[in-house]
């Protein structure tokens, strides 16, 4: 993989000296994306590299100093601590990231999406336009659930996608957007949403044994029809069949902001005795991922095994502890695309998908103006995957 990235990338020459500003909350992601990309760029040969165009091509890091500092009444602003002129400038933030806190008169403030959000601008409002581009790689997409207008309400996150580009953010990177048709807030921009299916797999493969990648022993399955999608395009490039549930709801109430669901209905063939991936965009109570797992244990299913990019795990984990008890599940996956908890991390059932490399690949293509076409349809590397486990070959 690695070589094929690099070959892909020598002969182009870079859009501009390259600058990561990964936000607090992204800290840890984005130290670990500088990794890859110091380490590629320190190995990569080139002709031209000596040249002008690539000077600073080769550094220690490529993150810049940069902080949002609050005064006491949480008021806050923006300070970029180098110059970004010029420079072809991404900038990662992590808007689930609950766990950072602020002094708000006194009092500790849990950062929301909000905050988040709100530094992600001062930023960009910091560089004063003085970088040559500006790429928001933003993994959970602010207000991406509220995607739709069904009575008179506020659509949160075309706005915000505006909002962006008005400050002169030209790409918009984001992971699993809950309705990829909010690009069409900004249909002159770059926006990409990204699958991670590939990862899914891999992580699946490296840490199940005895895993028979078929259709007589395997079913991927959308526990709702707005996730049928990513459940089809796992089907297909495993060879596997497919299942979905969906949720019959009381319509003549509203609990929590929606309408409570009453029972979850099944479509598809014979359930028994296969392994069940059920694949989501996110877990965020992780009710409706439990009852469907309940429900497939009903039916007689194997191993359930929940994909999720998203965990946002808004419920805490107990639920999820008594399922695996029971159980009713054997693993969840999720990616490390937001604020995992250290209790999370610790558990049995957990296994974390890291993505870092993956954007690594993304702001070392999008710098060379490369093409990330590749990139953003795995099916090459999966059929690897999938056949080196086949072959015993995967290491762990």
């Amino acid at each position: 993989m690695a070589k094929r990235e690099e070959k892909r990338n020598l002969e182009t020459i870079p859009v501009g000296s390259l600058g990561i500003i990964p936000l607090e909350g992204c800290k840890s992601l984005g130290e670990k994306v500088d990794y890859y990309l110091v380490n590629w760029r320190t190995e990569r040969e080139s002709e031209h590299k000596d040249s002008l165009a690539f000077a600073g091509y080769q550094r220690k890091s490529y993150i810049l100093g940069a902080k949002v500092p609050r005064f006491g009444t949480g008021e806050a602003k923006g300070i970029i601590m180098e110059s970004v002129r010029g420079t072809d400038l991404y900038i990662l933030v992590d808007v689930a990231n609950y766990s950072l806190t602020y002094s708000l008169c006194g009092h500790p403030n849990h950062m929301s999406p909000d905050d988040h959000y709100q530094d992600l601008k001062r930023i960009i409002a910091a560089v004063g336009g003085k970088a040559r581009r500006i790429t928001v790689i933003m993994p959970f997409l602010y207000e991406s659930r509220q995607h739709k207008r069904s009575t008179r309400e506020s659509l949160d996150c075309a706005l915000a996608l505006q909002e962006m580009v008005a400050m002169g953010v030209d790409n918009i990177i984001t992971f699993d957007a809950h309705d990829p048709r909010v690009q069409n807030a900004i249909p002159l921009h770059g926006f990409e949403t990204v699958q991670p299916t590939y990862q899914f797999i891999k992580g699946l493969l490296r840490h199940v044994q005895g895993l028979t990648l078929d259709s007589d022993h395997m079913m991927a399955i959308s526990p709702d029809e707005g996730g049928m999608g990513r459940a089809i395009y796992m089907a297909n490039v495993l060879g596997l069949d497919m299942g979905m549930f969906y949720k019959r709801r009381d319509y003549t109430r509203v609990v929590d902001g929606r309408n409570p669901i009453v029972a979850h209905e099944f479509l598809g063939t014979s359930v028994e005795g296969k392994d069940m991936i059920i694949i989501d965009d996110m877990i965020s109570s992780g009710e409706s991922a439990l009852e469907v797992a309940a429900e497939l244990k009903k039916r007689k299913a194997g191993r359930v095994f929940i994909c999720a990019t998203f965990g946002l795990f808004t419920g805490g984990l107990s639920g999820f502890d008594k399922a695996f008890e029971d159980k009713i599940i054997d693993k969840v996956l999720t990616t490390n695309l937001i604020y995992q908890t250290p209790e999370l991390l610790s558990r049995e059932w957990y296994i974390n998908c890291d993505m870092s490399k993956y954007i690594a690949y993304l702001i070392d293509t999008l710098n060379h103006d490369a093409s990330i076409s590749d990139l953003l349809d795995p099916n090459e590397r999966i059929q690897s995957v999938v056949a080196k486990y086949k072959n015993g070959e995967l290491e762990d």
